[in-house]
């Protein structure tokens, strides 16, 4: 996959130096981050109800689960998450800029779906996750490990979906 980089917006870093606590830590980080920006917009101007805010936060916050995780097990742990808030669209009133999640680890070992004994059992399901999830992801290796990024679009209000 091809890495696409969103030009303005606004970019939190949390440096990942222990692994202690890691997911929850990283989930947090990421929860203020999107409360601070007020992503995916306000209900008023956005169409979407609060349900619907509320199960679009809960993914992005899946997807941070699953990259931290993955690089945990199989990347020697993350080194840093970095969450970027793109420039919002100017065409929708109210509605946020896409997100973009980077997890860095120091391995250079691309990430690879992993075959799972039953699909009742735990592992092996973390890049399924991404790809239902995410509008897009990928992998960018640099000369100390790589990131996996994740861009994730504000979603789009069940009643604008129907018409």
């Amino acid at each position: 996959m091809s890495e696409r980089m969103l030009p303005g917006g606004q970019t939190r870093r949390l440096g990942l130096y222990d692994t202690t606590s890691v997911v929850g830590r990283c989930r947090a980080f990421c929860r203020k981050a999107l409360e601070d920006w007020a992503w995916p917009g306000p209900s008023d101007r956005t169409g979407l109800t609060d349900e619907e805010r509320d199960t679009a936060v809960e993914d992005v916050l899946l997807l941070v689960s699953e990259a931290v995780t993955n690089a945990s097990l199989h990347a020697g742990g993350p080194t840093e998450l970095v969450v970027r808030l793109g420039p919002a669209d100017a065409r929708v009133p109210g509605r946020a800029g896409d997100l973009r999640i980077e997890v860095s680890d120091r391995s250079t070992e691309l990430p690879r779906p992993r075959t799972t004994g039953s699909a009742e059992l735990p592992g092996g399901h973390g890049l399924i996750v991404l790809n239902r999830l995410a509008r897009r992801w990928g992998v960018t290796l640099r000369e100390s490990g790589k990131s996996v990024w994740i861009e994730v679009a504000p979603p789009v209000p069940s009643a604008a979906r129907r018409h």
